[in-house]
C-alpha cells in the first residue's frame, strides 16, 4: 500500500513509524493433531503426486487379491494380452498385434552381459550346451471324469 506525502506528514507527527509484522509460524494445530509447517507449503502438483501414487497401491493390492477395481482393470487388460500375445510364439494362431510383437523379437539385437558392465574383470562367456528334455505320457487319473 502507498502512503502519500500527506499523510506520511500527519503520521510524523503523530509519532507513529512504519512498521511490518510477520508470523513465524512453529507448528500448525488441527482436530488434536500438531504437524510441522511444511504440511502449508501443498502444491496441486503434490496432490496429485500423492493421488496417483494411491491409486497405484490400489491397484496393485488389487491385482494382488483377485477382487477387481476400476484402477485394476487397465493392468488387467495388458497382462490379458501379454498372455495372449506369449501363446501365439508357440502356436499356429496369431493376430495381427502379436504379428508385431513376433517381428520386434526376431529384429532385436541380443547383446550378452559381459562382466566388465557388472564390475568385474572380462572373462570369455562359455556355452552352455540345452539339453532336449523328452515328452512323457503322464497318466492324469482321470482328471476330466473320461476314466470309466
Amino acid at each position: 500500500m502507498k502512503i502519500e506525502a500527506t499523510h506520511a506528514a500527519l503520521l510524523d507527527k503523530l509519532k507513529i513509524r512504519p512498521f511490518s509484522y510477520k508470523m513465524h509460524v512453529k507448528r500448525v494445530y488441527e482436530d488434536g493433531a500438531i504437524f510441522n509447517p511444511d504440511v502449508l507449503d501443498i502444491t496441486p502438483e503434490d496432490i496429485l503426486k500423492r493421488f496417483r501414487t494411491s491409486i497405484g497401491h490400489i491397484a496393485s493390492i488389487s491385482l494382488a487379491s483377485g477382487y477387481i477395481v476400476k484402477p485394476a482393470i487397465p493392468h488387467m487388460l495388458v497382462n490379458a494380452f501379454k498372455n495372449l500375445a506369449s501363446v501365439t510364439f508357440d502356436a499356429d494362431y496369431s493376430f495381427k498385434q502379436a504379428d508385431k510383437l513376433k517381428e520386434a523379437a526376431k529384429n532385436a539385437v541380443h547383446v550378452a552381459p559381459t562382466a566388465s558392465a557388472a564390475g568385474g574383470s572380462a572373462k570369455p562367456v562359455e556355452k552352455v550346451e540345452e539339453k532336449k528334455e523328452e515328452e512323457a505320457d503322464v497318466d492324469m487319473g482321470g482328471l476330466f471324469g473320461d476314466d470309466y
